[in-house]
């Protein structure tokens, strides 16, 4: 198989034009904000459904579809410093239709302002609050959102009984270590460089990068719940969240886990322009609506 090949036309040529911009510099957190809020509006919206905008136990967040049962709290991605609630409104509003559940979108404080544990004491205050009167609720993230859905889901065990995690190129591993944050380092839309400078932000003293503290790799995974585990073959993150689905199992905890051939990072941000993109991405949206029924 070739190790550069890439799942449709569509997504080709998207990165053929990517690798054919020229260098620049690194853009000011400020800036990297506001162009991820910019590309995030030219994207198709996501189904219409009631919303609303308020607070959890004072922390922002936006409800999708109120009322409904189970709930699933949403941690963006971003690399720990981009990303909020409008980055990713059109994802969260697909995985609220595909499920019938309510989703509570967290606006969590991000690094370099607010480095960890803050973005997961925010996902620990929001998910405790909803189930403090016995909702039922699941925790869902992609990228560095999976790593703090997960980590809340370790300070929260023995306290909630979550339903699930449904997780979409999560990052587990904070040291970066694995080999495809090399072979996919540059050249695949997310470059490992931005990553490690992420990362840096939000563990400043590298020494925690491989604790059990924030790393899903290290940490002891029994008793967490059920999970999906969707990995992209041309992401740099793709071996972590590989790993940790394997050790999910070893845990004994039961997972659904699929690397999709020839995608990149955050293929779900990609669905207007790949037709594999969005067919990749519901088979996720299935799977965690299968994953919802059955609990």
């Amino acid at each position: 198989m070739n190790a550069d090949r890439v799942a449709d036309a569509e997504l080709a040529a998207l990165l053929r034009t990517a690798r054919a911009q020229p260098p620049h510099d690194v853009p000011e957190i400020a800036a990297a904000r506001q162009s991820a809020r910019a590309r995030a509006a030219a994207r198709t919206p996501g189904p219409a459904m009631p919303t609303a905008d308020g607070t959890i136990a004072g922390v922002p967040v936006r409800t999708y579809q109120p009322g409904s049962l189970p709930v699933i709290v949403y941690l963006h991605g971003g690399g720990f410093v981009l990303g909020d609630l409008d980055t990713h409104d059109a994802q969260v509003r697909r995985l609220a239709a595909a499920t019938a559940a309510t989703a509570v979108a967290v606006d969590y404080r991000r690094a370099p302002e607010h480095p960890w544990p803050a973005a997961v004491d925010d996902a620990v205050t929001v998910i405790a609050h909803l189930a403090a009167d016995g909702t039922p609720v699941a925790v869902a993230g992609d990228s560095a959102g999976g790593l703090i859905a997960v980590l809340a889901a370790l300070r929260l065990r023995g306290d909630v009984a979550l339903r699930a995690q449904l997780l979409v190129c999560p990052n587990a591993d904070p040291t970066l270590g694995l080999p495809s944050v090399v072979e996919k380092a540059h050249g695949w839309l997310l470059d490992a460089d931005d990553l490690r400078r992420w990362v840096a932000m939000w563990l400043p003293d590298d020494a925690v990068r491989g604790s059990a503290d924030v790393n899903a790799l290290v940490a002891d995974l029994t008793g967490l719940p059920p999970a999906v585990v969707v990995t992209a073959e041309h992401d740099p993150l793709r071996d972590e969240g590989d790993a940790y689905a394997r050790r999910l199992a070893d845990a004994g905890v039961p997972v659904v886990h699929r690397r999709e051939a020839g995608l990149v990072h955050n293929f779900p941000s990609l669905r207007d322009v790949s037709p594999a993109a969005a067919a990749a991405e519901d088979r996720f949206l299935a799977d965690a609506a299968a994953l919802l029924r059955a609990r």
